[in-house]
């Protein structure tokens, strides 16, 4: 039900104990083994999936962390979460949602889902980081990876598209070429666009799975 997006493991239990749940049409209780080809219903539930599109300010946290604001403390109490995270220096696009499958797909497709980034930095930008990115870079913090596109927007600003999402790969990468990033903002995860949205805004997004 959790992988579903029907119910948090909490509210999965809850349901159960209400006998709300059938599994190859039989009432189960809490603890019984479900394998995945059995059928599994929730009767009288029907959950209204949201899927928005949300500009996080700058140095707000994605996570928890103790005694602070972030993105999941804001909007949890709505039954949201973020798909991924950006780090608290970064701003710009976060998928937000109810729907566990759309979570996944995003996390796991990472070719439909590619993401934009937008990256301003205090140094003269060199035209070779253009190839670079391209090879698939060699990191000391990362190791090898993945080709990246990149253009040169102007001397201090570049567009970076990845393929993969590793943990600040963005300023590992400028940072190992010694360039000291002023500001990184994403502005697109695949065909979904940051668009006018301004920090702490949101919008819907149409998804079809």
């Amino acid at each position: 039900m959790r992988d579903q997006g029907l119910a948090s493991r909490r509210e999965a239990d809850k349901l159960v104990e209400a006998g709300s749940v059938f599994v190859n049409g039989k009432r189960v209780d809490n603890g019984a083994m479900v394998n995945e080809k059995d059928n599994v219903v929730v009767k009288g539930i029907k959950k209204e999936y949201q899927y928005l599109a949300y500009y996080k300010p700058r140095d707000l946290p994605t996570q928890d962390l103790p005694g602070k604001i972030s993105v999941i403390t804001e909007w949890k109490s709505k039954g949201l979460y973020p798909i991924g995270r950006l780090d608290k220096s970064s701003e710009g696009l976060l998928l937000l949602t109810n729907d566990g499958r759309f979570s996944r797909e995003v996390l796991t497709n990472s070719k439909k889902y590619e993401k934009e980034y937008v990256v301003t930095v205090k140094e003269p930008l060199r035209p070779g980081i253009v190839k670079i990115f391209l090879a698939g870079m060699d990191t000391q913090a990362l190791g090898k990876l993945l080709p990246a596109k990149a253009r040169i927007i102007n001397s201090s600003k570049i567009q970076i598209i990845l393929n993969e999402g590793k943990r600040h790969q963005i300023r590992v990468m400028l940072n190992e070429l010694n360039y000291t990033i002023s500001s990184l903002k994403r502005v697109r995860i695949g065909k979904i666009e940051i668009e006018d949205l301004k920090p702490g805004e949101t919008r819907p997004i149409p998804v079809k799975l």
